[in-house]
């Protein structure tokens, strides 16, 4: 067989895998936890066969929030029912409507009615350990933080958006703090002055 025809037949071989590749690929792996959802705070839990995503308790004050994540059932054959929510350690206490997410589905608790409002003991900056249970007997395990209704969770908590919980938390932006060394005083701004005041000149070492 010659060179240039032995050249032409691989690149039709590869460019027919090509062909035969791409349709594979936009629609028969379409799984959900493919899916981009991953709020910046959140945790992820994939060992089980509903990964828990971007999970976290958006918080508006202490003692109450809104469970939120994304649930995606990894089975392509079987669906699966979210039937609770609760801690090891009884810190915390919810009423979940039974959900359920069909083959290779994806539960958007984000949106806004699909939070779970929680109640218990944390207030933002806690770590929550949460059981998550599922009608097949499946228990999801993971710690979960409690953030704030602010920045990129602002208007996630529709549970406690009403101020069910203790005193709201204030959302504005900290004032810059500047980080002076040992022995360095002024505000914010001003500029530091060489040891031995602004006319120091540096040491002649010759």
């Amino acid at each position: 067989m010659r060179p240039t025809m032995l050249i032409r037949r691989k690149l039709a071989l590869a460019t027919s895998a090509l062909a035969l590749a791409l349709p594979l690929t936009s629609c028969g792996f379409d799984y959900a936890t493919d899916r981009p959802y991953t709020p910046a705070a959140g945790a992820n839990e994939r060992d089980a066969r509903v990964d828990v995503l971007g999970a976290a308790i958006v918080a508006s004050a202490d003692g109450a929030g809104t469970f939120i994540a994304g649930l995606a059932n990894n089975s392509a054959s079987e669906a699966v029912t979210w039937e609770t929510l609760d801690s090891d350690d009884g810190q915390l206490s919810a009423d979940v409507d039974a959900r359920e997410i069909p083959p290779l589905g994806f539960e958007n608790l984000s949106q806004e009615g699909n939070g779970v409002a929680v109640t218990g003991d944390f207030a933002a900056g806690d770590y929550l350990a949460l059981r998550l249970g599922f009608d097949n007997g499946t228990t999801v395990a993971i710690k979960v933080p409690v953030v704030t209704n602010c920045d990129e969770f602002e208007g996630f908590d529709h549970a406690t958006e009403d101020g069910d919980g203790g005193e709201t938390y204030d959302c504005e932006p900290l004032e810059p703090v500047r980080d002076y060394g040992p022995g360095e005083e002024g505000l914010e701004g001003d500029e530091l002055e060489p040891e031995g005041g602004a006319e120091s000149e540096p040491e002649n070492t010759q």
